[in-house]
C-alpha cells in the first residue's frame, strides 16, 4: 500500500498533467504553467522524500565491526 506522502505526490503529478492540458486545450499560459510547475514539483518531492528515507534507513542500522560483529553496545567495552 502507498504511504500518504507517495499518494500526494502522484495527485500532485496527475492534477499537473490535467492542468497543463487544460492550458493547451483553452490557449492560456497561466493555467498551463502551474500545470508543468506541479508535476515538477511532484515529481521531485518524491525523489527527496525516497532520498530521506533511504538515509534514515541508513542511519538506523547498527553499526557492524570488520568481522561482521554488531556494535549494538559501546559501553561495554574493555
Amino acid at each position: 500500500m502507498m504511504s500518504w506522502k507517495d499518494l500526494v505526490c502522484l495527485v500532485m503529478v496527475i492534477v499537473g498533467i490535467i492542468l497543463f492540458l487544460y492550458g493547451a486545450n483553452y490557449y492560456n499560459a497561466t493555467i498551463g504553467w502551474a500545470g508543468i510547475g506541479l508535476f515538477v514539483v511532484g515529481i521531485l518531492c518524491y525523489i527527496v522524500l525516497k532520498i530521506d528515507e533511504a538515509e534514515r534507513k541508513k542511519k538506523n542500522q547498527p553499526k557492524t565491526t570488520e568481522h561482521g560483529i554488531s556494535d549494538s553496545n559501546p559501553s561495554s567495552a574493555p
